[in-house]
């Protein structure tokens, strides 16, 4: 899968095993720009090295419920998406997701080089894809209220608002809009 000639060059595929040290330096790489700007530069790192370093890659890689898909530009990894495919943990968010069965969309990242290249566009591409292939009924995901730049993306892709979350990063508690794409 590729975007179409007017944007960069990018191909989409399902990541392996052999990609979790790549996938992981995005991660750290990117992680930090979704966050407030308030959030604490050490919650973050300790975030990162707990929940993003190469080894949870290589887990969450080798776990039948999850799909991590790689957003490649020649030979350099410039984005990821990694998705559940699960209903949500969560009581709460379970019941606020309509479209049913639903695939949540724990991480869509692009290295800063590479913003409005339609590397996020091809990455939604591919997991929309997939997801219609599985006979999913929608699509969810969480994003930080203060987030616009994520906020207008996952809006231009048709997903609205159906509620809010809290997402703890290390010491620190954040505000986030639960959002919903049927398909």
């Amino acid at each position: 899968m590729s975007t179409s000639s007017l944007e960069e060059a990018v191909s989409v595929e399902r990541a392996g095993i052999w990609d979790a040290e790549a996938i992981a330096d995005v991660a750290a790489a990117t992680f930090p720009l979704a966050c407030p700007p308030d959030a604490n530069a050490d919650d973050i790192a300790a975030f990162i090295d707990r929940t993003l370093s190469a080894e949870k890659f290589s887990e969450y890689l080798a776990d039948p419920q999850r799909i991590v898909l790689k957003a490649s530009a020649g030979k350099d990894i410039v984005g990821y998406l990694m998705v559940v495919d699960a209903a949500p943990e969560d009581p709460e968010i379970d019941a606020m997701i309509t479209a049913r069965p639903s695939i949540e969309i724990s991480k869509l990242y692009v290295m800063p080089g590479h913003h409005g290249a339609g590397v996020s566009a091809a990455l939604m591409g591919a997991i929309v894809e997939q997801a219609e292939e599985l006979g999913r009924a929608g699509l969810w995901l969480g994003v930080n209220q203060q987030n616009t730049r994520a906020r207008r993306f996952y809006e231009k892709q048709g997903f609205t608002v159906v509620g809010t979350r809290t997402f703890v990063v290390g010491s620190q508690t954040h505000d986030d809009y639960v959002m919903q794409r049927p398909l």
